[in-house]
């Protein structure tokens, strides 16, 4: 071989041509039909959506709220917003949103749970009674740490994370500005 054949370009051959053809054709076929799919698998957020803390006034504020009682938070609708999930089970999991919960002194500590049963989501209320959450679609009862006093819910209620706002009757949760 002679130094002058090693610097000449080397041809493509009509079979290399036809098979880079092939494949970039195939590849753009593949992209054109998988494109419009795939944002059904990560569809954009909705305009205007946005996590962040949501603040919440309080009925009765911390300082004063007795042990072995609750009270309700309503997530606002000026803007409409949600509450986040921290955890969960059954029908709960984390991420997921509640538009309510209750605000618990149970033993002198301080718990946020959302409102959604973890049997099939409805909401509990508090029952002031005997001191627990009952579930009027199915008759589940929680006790006021959240765990479970009579199924048929298995799980727990879910906790939502929160802070103490600037005043004894505001509360900042985790949440989600729905931007509708």
């Amino acid at each position: 071989m002679r130094m002058a054949d090693a610097a000449a370009p080397r041809l493509v051959t009509r079979r290399t041509f036809l098979g880079w053809w092939m494949a970039s054709l195939l590849t753009a076929t593949v992209v054109t039909g998988l494109a419009p799919i795939l944002v059904y698998f990560w569809p954009a957020p909705p305009k205007g959506q946005k996590k962040g803390l949501v603040p919440v006034t309080l009925q009765t504020p911390l300082d004063q709220l007795q042990d072995g009682t609750a009270t309700q938070i309503l997530a606002p609708t000026s803007p409409n917003s949600a509450f986040v999930m921290a955890d969960g089970g059954g029908d709960n999991a984390a991420g997921d949103l509640a538009f309510g919960g209750f605000v618990v002194k149970d033993q002198g500590k301080v718990v946020v749970f959302a409102q959604n049963c973890s049997h099939l989501g409805c909401s509990v209320a508090f029952n002031k009674d005997q001191k627990s959450f009952d579930c009027p679609c199915h008759g589940s009862r929680f006790h006021l740490d959240g765990t479970v006093l009579h199924g048929p819910a298995a799980y727990p209620l879910s906790h939502l994370t929160w802070k103490q706002g600037a005043k004894p009757d505001e509360l900042q949760v985790d949440g989600l500005i729905l931007g509708f």
